[in-house]
C-alpha cells in the first residue's frame, strides 16, 4: 500500500453537512442570544456530528478519508518541525551556563587583611642577578629595599642576564614596587634596564574560558629595544574582580589597566640610576562575574508556550486554508456566485 502523507494531518476537518447546531455552542458564541433562538444561531466551531441527518453515502465518504486541499496536508508536518526546532533552541539555552557581570562599589575580599597578592616574572637579559632587586613602598609608610621572600633569580645569557620571579603582598593603598639596582652592594656604572615582562598578576589566578579580562595586561611586554639607561614607569589601575560559580563559591582576583612612559632619571649626584617602576592605585569599582543557569520552571513554561503557541497558530492557518479551499470548490461547482 503506497504511503499517504495525509496520515500526518492532525487538523482533520469535519464536513459541515455532518454537524448540527447545539444550545451549548450557541451560548458559547454569544451569551446575549435569547434562549428560543439560540439553537438557530450556533456559530461555535465545534458543532456536533449528526449521523441521523446524514446520508450513508456521506458518512462512507468521511470514513474513507475526506481531506482538505494538498497544502493543508503539510501544515501538521511543518508544525512539528517548528516545534522541534524551537525546543532544541530552548534546550540549548537551558543547559548552557550564562555568565552575568555587574559593577558595584565595595571591597569584595574583606578577609584578606587589606593585602593583595602579587606575582611578578620579568627578564633583564643584560643585568647580572647580583645587581637585581625588588623594592616596595606605599602610602602607609612601608619602604622595603631588596625584598627576597618567595623570590627567585635565574641566570640568563651565561650569567650576564637575570630572570626575576617573585610572589609578594602589597597593601590596598596607592604605592609602587620597582625592579632596580638600589639594593646592590656596589652600583654599576651603566646598568642596562632593557627587559621583557612575562607575567604581572594580582590576586588569585582566575582562568575561565568565557571571561576575557585584563588579568595579565603586561604579560608579553617587550622593552628589549629601548634605551638601556632609561627608566620605565608602568602606571596601573587595579580593579577588584569577583567570580562566583553555580555553587556560590567565590574567587577573588584583580584586573588592571596600564599606561607607561620611558625617561632618563638622574640622581642628586648626577648619575643615571634607571629602574622599572610599577606604580599602582586601586579602583573603588568592583567587577563581579556570576554563573547562572535558566531555572527548570522557566524552561518548562517556555516549552509549553512553544508547543501551545505553535499548535494554535498552525490551527488558525490550517483553518484559513481549509475555509478558502471549500469556498473555491463551491464557486467552481456554481453553489455560490
Amino acid at each position: 500500500m503506497p504511503f499517504d502523507v495525509r496520515r500526518f494531518d492532525i487538523y482533520r476537518k469535519v464536513p459541515k453537512d455532518l454537524t448540527q447546531p447545539t444550545y451549548t455552542g450557541a451560548f458559547t458564541a454569544s451569551l446575549t442570544d435569547a434562549l428560543p433562538t439560540a439553537r438557530s444561531c450556533d456559530c461555535h466551531p465545534w458543532r456536533r456530528l449528526s449521523p441521523k441527518h446524514t446520508s450513508p453515502a456521506l458518512w462512507e465518504r468521511w470514513g474513507h478519508g475526506f481531506s482538505p486541499q494538498q497544502s493543508d496536508r503539510y501544515v501538521s508536518i511543518l508544525c512539528c518541525v517548528v516545534i522541534l526546532f524551537l525546543f532544541l533552541s530552548e534546550l540549548t539555552g537551558f543547559i548552557t551556563t550564562e555568565i552575568v557581570n555587574e559593577l558595584y562599589v565595595d571591597d569584595p575580599d574583606k578577609d584578606s587583611g587589606g593585602k593583595i597578592e602579587v606575582s611578578l616574572n620579568i627578564s633583564l637579559p643584560n643585568l647580572h642577578c647580583d645587581l637585581v632587586g625588588l623594592d616596595i613602598q606605599d602610602e602607609m609608610g612601608r619602604h622595603e629595599v631588596g625584598h627576597i621572600d618567595n623570590s627567585m633569580k635565574v641566570a640568563l645569557n651565561h650569567g650576564d642576564g637575570c630572570r626575576f620571579e617573585g610572589e609578594f603582598t602589597i597593601n590596598k593603598v596607592p604605592g609602587n614596587f620597582h625592579v632596580s639596582t638600589h639594593s646592590a652592594t656596589a652600583q654599576p656604572q651603566s646598568p642596562d634596564m632593557t627587559h621583557s615582562i612575562h607575567k604581572l598578576a594580582f590576586g588569585e589566578k582566575l582562568q575561565v574560558q568565557k571571561v576575557h579580562g585584563a588579568f595579565n595586561a603586561l604579560g608579553g611586554a617587550d622593552k628589549l629595544a629601548s634605551n638601556p639607561l632609561a627608566s620605565h614607569d608602568y602606571i596601573l589601575k587595579i580593579v577588584p574582580t569577583v567570580y562566583e560559580d553555580l555553587l556560590g563559591k567565590q574567587r577573588f582576583s584583580y584586573q588592571y589597566t596600564v599606561a607607561n612612559k620611558e625617561y632618563v632619571a638622574y640622581s642628586h649626584t648626577g648619575r643615571i640610576i634607571p629602574a622599572i617602576w610599577f606604580r599602582y592605585d586601586l579602583s573603588p569599582i568592583t567587577v563581579k562575574y556570576t554563573e547562572r543557569k535558566q531555572p527548570l520552571y522557566r524552561f518548562i513554561t517556555s516549552i509549553c508556550a512553544i508547543v501551545g503557541g505553535t499548535f494554535t497558530v498552525a490551527g488558525i492557518i490550517d483553518s484559513c486554508i481549509f475555509t478558502a479551499s471549500e469556498a473555491w470548490k463551491k464557486i467552481q461547482i456554481g453553489k455560490i456566485s
